[in-house]
């Protein structure tokens, strides 16, 4: 009996990570649970049943009691949270400490919960990502080094997973969003495994009543209203998502030049009275909190004017945050923003009679604006696929695809990097120094060619050495250049007339790629290296380039 359980257990690495992948998956659904509920089903809905006049003060007490958090829990960290997970996916070792773990948990929970206008993905994500890193941790010696970084996706992608009911666009979203242009494709089947437990694990919990706030009835028909309406969409989400990025820098940059607490003081009273104008405005509050309430607000007929207002007050809701200091998410935000767009859009084609479709647009500006924001344009088009039925993917494509090419380079990430670089390109990217040898024999240019050969060619087995007078490097002597004079005059001449001075030299400050560029332009394997004044410092050997990659790929256990 004990042999025929023994033969279940899956051997082989592979098979270990995806049992790894699903424990992770399992733990980021329960947690994400429980932080959706705390922060949504209690604080939120609690706070919008209080008065007006205790709805505008508390998103500065949030942000407030964000930047103490911040400030003494998690000893001067900063606000980001996905943002850490793009970041530590691009290190050499990721790593999410524990400590400032907690204290940004804790912060969003403030922030949010207390009705600042980010989303929950932020800090799912980034919860998801440090459990991946804390399982791989605990069980390196079963999975392996390489594991880290796999499980590390995986747990991103459960984050979302769980936090929108949308297994796909978890997967899509964390193996998409740390590249502009490029898809972190090796953690696709550990990130697969870690997005379905999650799903399945948040849809288990008795307390959660709320899935997706994005459900739809769709119609599958594509005339050429809704081809013209998404493209519509596409170009107002490039240039809109635009925008808001370089607004979102601006806002992060804020903290450059003034105190962190006048910037939580000032940007809690903008919320404040954007709750307050919001509530005549449109007679709810819904400045407030991640923007959930916005669906059921648009079920009733409203207004161009009044939608194109809901906009633009988002908008500042979000930076008001950011700039404050508050911890959260832009997923959430950024959808938002483009429900309002889609919304518009549709109703001046309506009005136009060319959609036939009314409920097709907004979910279209969402995966537009999302698209856009975070250059993340698949997972965009899955969440309305899996939010649709699948009806609206078309159209939705179209969108998104608009919206790439008018946003251009801009993100809301600015982790975030333009694609994959392969292993020689990544070595190619590191200082000079890391391959620098500092400790080598010269030879001072009187020495007589006799002395080279006889001492470092033969006795040292040196094909090339630099020549160095003092401090001061003169050139470069080889073999080849030797054996080119007579054997009976290598007495008579100096190095000085065999040596290469026009061979080119590097600074301390190149990449290794600026000195394998040099020695190709200069047909040798040895560069010197120099500072400005000529003074010679070592050399690079392109033996020792390539050693230092297959160093790396152990130490990283590739």
């Amino acid at each position: 009996m004990r042999a025929r359980l023994l033969s279940l257990v899956p051997e082989g690495r592979p098979s270990r990570l995806l049992l790894a992948a699903i424990g992770v998956g399992s733990v980021v659904g329960l947690a994400v649970a429980v932080l959706e509920n705390l922060v949504i089903e209690i604080l939120l809905e609690e706070l919008l049943e209080l008065p007006l006049y205790v709805q505008a003060i508390t998103p500065l007490v949030g942000l407030l009691l964000s930047r103490a958090l911040l400030q003494t829990l998690g000893q001067g960290c900063s606000p980001s949270t996905s943002e850490e997970y793009v970041t530590a996916f691009h290190a050499r070792h990721p790593a999410l400490p524990a400590v400032p773990l907690r204290a940004r948990l804790a912060a969003g929970v403030a922030t949010i919960g207390f009705g600042g206008a980010l989303g929950l993905e932020g800090p799912s994500i980034y919860m998801g990502s440090a459990i991946g890193l804390r399982f791989h941790a605990r069980l390196e010696r079963w999975l392996g080094k390489d594991a880290g970084k796999l499980l590390l996706t995986a747990g991103a992608a459960a984050g979302v997973s769980a936090l929108f009911q949308a297994p796909a666009t978890g997967l899509i979203f964390a193996l998409e969003s740390p590249y502009r242009d490029d898809v972190a494709h090796r953690a696709l089947l550990p990130s697969l495994m870690a997005s379905a437990a999650s799903f399945l694990t948040f849809a288990w919990m008795p307390f959660i009543e709320r899935g997706t706030e994005w459900g739809f009835a769709f119609r599958t028909s594509l005339g050429a209203g809704e081809l013209m309406g998404a493209v519509a969409i596409g170009i107002g989400a490039g240039f809109g998502g635009r925008t808001f990025a370089w607004a979102i820098r601006r806002a992060k940059a804020l903290g450059e030049r003034w105190s962190p607490w006048s910037l939580a003081l000032a940007g809690g009273v903008v919320l404040g009275g954007l709750a307050v104008v919001a509530d005549r405005v449109f007679e709810e509050p819904l400045t407030l909190g991640p923007g959930f309430g916005i669906v059921d607000w648009f079920l009733e007929e409203r207004s161009l004017m009044v939608i194109v207002l809901l906009f633009f007050f988002r908008a500042v809701a979000t930076l008001a945050t950011v700039g404050g200091g508050g911890v959260g998410g832009l997923f959430i935000p950024l959808a938002v923003q483009g429900f309002i767009l889609g919304s518009v859009v549709g109703d001046a084609l309506r009005f136009l009679e060319w959609g036939s479709d009314d409920n097709i647009w907004p979910i279209l500006g969402l995966a537009a604006f999302l698209a856009a924001g975070y250059r993340t344009p698949i997972a965009a088009v899955m969440f309305v696929a899996e939010s649709s039925g699948g009806t609206a993917v078309v159209p939705a494509l179209v969108a998104a695809a608009v919206s790439q090419l008018v946003a251009g380079e801009s993100s809301v990430s600015a982790g975030q990097r333009v694609e994959r670089k392969g292993h020689l390109e990544e070595r190619f990217g590191l200082p000079l120094v890391s391959a620098l040898t500092t400790d080598v024999l010269t030879v001072p240019s009187d020495a007589t060619i006799s002395e080279f050969v006889w001492v470092h060619a033969l006795g040292r087995r040196q094909r090339v050495v630099p020549v160095v007078d003092g401090p001061t490097y003169r050139g470069l002597c080889s073999v080849e250049a030797a054996t080119a004079i007579h054997r009976e005059e290598w007495e008579a001449h100096p190095i000085e007339s065999i040596m290469e001075a026009d061979v080119p030299t590097a600074r301390p400050s190149w990449t290794l790629r600026d000195a394998v560029a040099a020695m190709d332009l200069a047909g040798t394997d040895l560069l010197a290296v120099t500072d400005e004044s000529g003074g010679f410092i070592g050399v690079v050997y392109e033996s020792e380039i390539v050693k230092l990659g297959e160093i790396l790929d152990e130490t990283e256990g590739r």
